[in-house]
């Protein structure tokens, strides 16, 4: 008969009650083993959380290959394109081709036989109502040496002419348009209800208005007919020169009007006018940036002083969308009048070096040098000096020339 199995020692339950404690069935080699079922447990919930974190390291480790490996196809990609830059690919952006700096082979020789437009201020009429004739018509300009333009302009191309007047004078305005599509103009220098003086002009028809010239400065004036960008960008544009009252300003022995701007091509124009490119023209990137409508045309052809002239520089910035930082290389001006705020003497700043015209706004800049030499006058945005816009201030007797 066998015995019964043995009875482990009795232990206290929770509630304090005595139970005997009986071992689990015996094995098969009647040996009786021991299982502690809370130990195993947390040992699967650790194994499972390891089973878990392996896992995740793993996801991060082939997405961190994924990166790499299409790093290195960006880096080949953005490194043939360099080769095929240095290998004489043009100066594509995208769609967009730059024409700047394309000539001819006999460019030089052009640039010295082009008229220069005069810079010098013309006279301002007597009496008291200025009389202003202005005409529109469609015509090809020459805005770099051999670079031709199919532009929207004047009757004299681009810009229009200058005009001066008096402070509180009556300027009276009558355009004619001979273009093929309705053009207006807007004169930054009037307090006037727009709808009522600078509404579009019907080819072939004439409008007049007047405004009291009420405050001195230097102006623009400019078609404001949309797309106003693009009637600016192809030539319709112009300064007005305000003479303050007596005792604002220092008597200048020079007088020079500039007024820069941007050419927005669709082609080089060597061969074929160019024509306006409104892409560029948003993307600001112009392929020519000049004084008064022609690339470097003072160089060849440099404004004039004396040594210890005063010498006034009256500057609109027509854009249509880039500022003009003016400055004289190898002088500091005298006196400067941001904003071309004339209304008193003391609206002047004293020597400072370059002073920014904002697009559509207009400066004043007195410098009076003393030594002899050649001097250029440039925007320090220096991506516009080799765009066109530089020219040089001759003073005294000098030969020869320079570039900047």
């Amino acid at each position: 008969m066998s015995s019964a199995p043995p009875v482990t020692p009795s232990r206290p339950s929770s509630n304090g009650a005595v139970h005997a404690q009986r071992p689990p069935t015996g094995s098969a080699n009647g040996t009786i083993p021991y299982k502690d079922s809370d130990s195993n447990a947390l040992w699967a919930v650790v194994s499972l959380m390891l089973g878990i974190l392996v896992a995740v390291l793993g996801f991060f480790a082939l997405m961190m290959w994924a990166d790499a490996h299409n790093a290195k196809d960006a880096a080949n990609r953005a490194a043939a394109k360099v080769s095929k830059a240095a290998a004489g690919a043009t100066s594509d952006l995208g769609a967009l081709r730059s024409y700047a700096g394309a000539a001819p082979s006999n460019a030089d020789a052009l640039a010295a036989a082009h008229k220069p437009f005069s810079a010098a201020l013309p006279a301002a009429p007597a009496g008291p109502v200025a009389d202003v004739n202005l005409t529109l018509k469609d015509v090809t300009v020459q805005i770099a040496p051999g670079v031709k333009y199919s532009g929207w302009a004047w009757a004299g191309g681009a810009p229009g002419p200058v005009i001066h007047v008096r402070q509180g004078q009556l300027v009276k305005i009558t355009l004619t348009n001979k273009g093929a599509i309705p053009h207006s103009v807007d004169f930054h220098a009037a307090r006037i209800a727009p709808d009522k003086a600078f509404g579009d002009v019907m080819p072939g028809k004439s409008v007049s208005y007047t405004f009291r010239a009420n405050d001195a400065g230097v102006f623009m004036y400019h078609c404001g007919t949309k797309p106003v960008l693009m009637h600016i960008a192809n030539g319709m544009y112009g300064a007005i020169v305000v003479d303050p009252k007596p005792g604002v300003l220092p008597k200048a022995d020079k007088n020079y009007v500039l007024v820069a701007s941007e050419w927005y091509l669709s082609s080089d124009g060597l061969k074929a006018p160019a024509q306006f490119n409104m892409d560029k023209a948003h993307a600001r990137m112009p392929d020519w940036m000049t004084f008064n409508g022609y690339a470097g045309q003072y160089v060849k052809h440099p404004l004039t002083a004396r040594p210890g002239e005063l010498v006034r520089f009256w500057i609109v910035d027509a854009g249509p969308s880039i500022d003009t930082d003016f400055h004289v290389v190898g002088t500091i001006f005298d006196n400067a009048y941001p904003f071309a705020d004339l209304s008193s003497p003391t609206s002047a700043l004293h020597n400072v070096q370059t002073v920014t015209v904002p697009a559509g706004g207009g400066g004043v800049f007195d410098v009076k040098i003393g030594k002899p030499g050649l001097y250029p006058f440039v925007s320090h945005a220096f991506a516009a000096v080799d765009e066109g816009q530089v020219g040089l201030l001759k003073v005294g007797n000098v030969k020869g020339t320079m570039s900047h």
